[in-house]
């Protein structure tokens, strides 16, 4: 199995061998159990559930928790492909519940939807219109099962390509469409994100570094990308805060999971296979993706990015923004987060969802 297993952005992070490889003993246990007990919906008309669910023919499974099942609902699309959120929600979405009805749902091949389907027959189906038309599947049965008429979607990381794609196409079920880590040119994302770690190598003098990142070049090169080649990348630019900033490693990301209430140690081990199955099986094709071209979308736009992102730039997404033409948009930046702010200025984002979003929410 690859060593880097869970991704954001469809691009290999390094995943601690904490996650990797869980104990035989379950110590963690406890503590699941007091985290479960305090994030508890308890309000009368409050709502938290999980349940399976069937897209374009594959098994799902999703997560819906909400203090008031009348406020808006929420769809947050996971990144990787494969790097589910679901397990590490608990750190940072409990307030946003106060607000919203939010729905974690792990995508096909991913996290607890991994052990439900046959890989080699989930594999031909693995493309981003796929995951796509998933989630617009998707979208529809929680309008039905709510009585909601349109929802919100933030896509995070790999995500914001989904749910970016789901905005084009289907403006009338969404009341904004919100990008986190938002991707809008694959190819020149890696472009900045590699040179901006190996300037920041050099200028440290990690000769160890600037040798492992001056043997990628052309980086990204022509074609398809190449995965060992992103996940050496991938491996500095954590090192120099690109994922979470002023942090070298993201072992408090990858290892929240130990203590989340919807996932057991054999779900997390599901998450790192499933990482592994679906950035081993997509990669190839995410290369040439792009939304450059893309200059009107009919439907509000929120971007909420980190300041000191470098593992989806986020300077790339502000030039773009400033072209678009969408009922309305807005850009708000966290100065000290990087590629995580929900986990890394939670207070700041939950306001930002307060203020600049759940306004956009129309009657149902």
């Amino acid at each position: 199995m690859l060593r880097s297993l869970c991704l954001s952005l469809a691009l290999m992070l390094p995943v601690s061998s904490a996650l990797a490889a869980e104990p035989a003993a379950d110590p963690y246990a406890q503590g699941r159990a007091l985290v479960g007990d305090i994030q508890r919906i308890v309000t009368p008309n409050g709502v938290q559930e999980t349940f399976e669910v069937t897209l374009g023919g594959a098994r799902q499974v999703v997560n819906v928790r909400g203090a008031d099942r009348d406020n808006p609902i929420l769809l947050f699309v996971h990144g990787g492909p494969g790097a589910v959120e679901m397990p590490v929600a608990w750190s940072f979405q409990r307030p946003w519940e106060d607000f919203f009805t939010v729905v974690q749902w792990d995508q096909r091949g991913a996290g607890r939807s991994f052990p439900l389907n046959d890989p080699k027959a989930l594999a031909p189906t693995l493309k981003p219109e796929r995951y796509r038309d998933d989630a617009i599947e998707l979208i529809e049965q929680l309008r039905a099962r709510y009585g909601q008429r349109k929802v919100f979607v933030l896509g995070h990381s790999w995500g914001s390509i989904v749910g970016l794609m789901v905005a084009m196409k289907r403006p009338d079920l969404l009341h904004a469409y919100i990008g986190m880590g938002q991707v809008i040119d694959f190819r020149e994302n890696e472009r900045q994100g590699y040179a901006w770690v190996l300037d920041r190598a050099r200028a440290d003098g990690n000769a160890e570094a600037v040798k492992a990142l001056e043997a990628l070049a052309p980086y990204p090169g022509e074609g398809a990308f190449a995965i060992d080649k992103m996940s050496t990348q991938r491996l500095w630019s954590i090192h120099y805060g690109g994922l979470a900033a002023g942090r070298d490693n993201a072992d408090f990301y990858f290892r929240a999971p130990r203590l989340s209430p919807e996932y057991t140690p054999a779900d997390v081990k599901a998450w790192g296979d499933g990482s592994a199955f679906t950035i081993t099986t997509m990669f190839p094709q995410l290369s040439d993706v792009t939304f450059a071209g893309v200059t009107r979308l009919d439907v509000p736009v929120v971007m909420l990015l980190g300041r000191q992102d470098y593992t989806t730039p986020s300077s790339i997404t502000e030039a773009w923004m400033a072209r678009l033409q969408a009922p309305s948009k807005a850009v708000v930046f966290f100065e000290h987060s990087a590629h995580l702010p929900m986990v890394e200025q939670p207070g700041l984002v939950l306001q930002a969802l307060v203020d600049r979003v759940r306004p956009l929410a129309r009657p149902r």
